[in-house]
């Protein structure tokens, strides 16, 4: 039988480092953090940290990866609400159910998103966030939400233009403090990317 009060110690110690790694970043940037600073701010010893990571890339990457597995498992889920959204010939275009789930977890996990999004965080994770999402709507595989053959541009120009452009949306609105509600977001993110920013601006009826 696992020893319940290990493990919840486990998971405090980790939460505790995470939100010490938030703090500095925003404080002084991640390249300027140091183990030493981490273990200081999470009231830990060094042994502690290296027990669970390698070096400061170690937990930014460890860190990372949680939130992409989080948000690939919340795509998979979504993937019939989005088809059936895209395939119904709406007016009314009500925010799909995926928008809304996507910035009510990005409004859970604010902190760190804020601080890893942020101008002293990881520019390698908005990569790899692009690529997650080129792989999961446009990319080569049988569940893609857009089928390579069907596109009217060259693939890779379509996901570096709504992947930036939705990581940008995404900034914006947690630099702001999330003053808008998840649903408000997901209805903004919705007009943007299925009637176009032309539309958006009123220039397009």
């Amino acid at each position: 039988m696992r020893n319940i009060n290990a493990d919840l110690r486990v998971i405090r110690t980790k939460e505790s480092i995470r939100h010490a790694l938030v703090e500095l970043i925003n404080e002084k940037g991640f390249e300027a953090i140091t183990v030493k600073d981490l273990t200081t701010r999470a009231k830990i010893n060094r042994g502690t940290f290296y027990a669970h990571y390698q070096d400061k890339f170690d937990l930014m990457t460890k860190c990372e990866e949680e939130i992409m597995l989080d948000l690939s498992r919340l795509t998979k889920q979504s993937y019939p609400s989005v088809i059936a959204a895209l395939e119904t010939d709406s007016q009314t275009l009500n925010p799909f159910s995926f928008t809304v789930s996507l910035f009510e977890y990005l409004n859970v996990n604010s902190g760190f998103m804020k601080a890893v999004l942020g101008p002293k965080g990881d520019l390698s994770f908005q990569t790899r966030w692009k690529k997650f999402m080129w792989d999961t709507l446009y990319g080569n595989n049988p569940n893609a939400f857009m089928k390579e053959e069907n596109l009217l541009v060259p693939g890779q120009y379509l996901a570096a233009y709504m992947g930036t452009a939705i990581i940008g949306v995404i900034q914006q609105w947690l630099e702001s403090s999330t003053k808008e509600s998840p649903l408000e977001m997901a209805r903004i993110l919705t007009i943007i990317s299925v009637k176009g920013p032309f539309f958006a601006a009123g220039l397009k009826k």
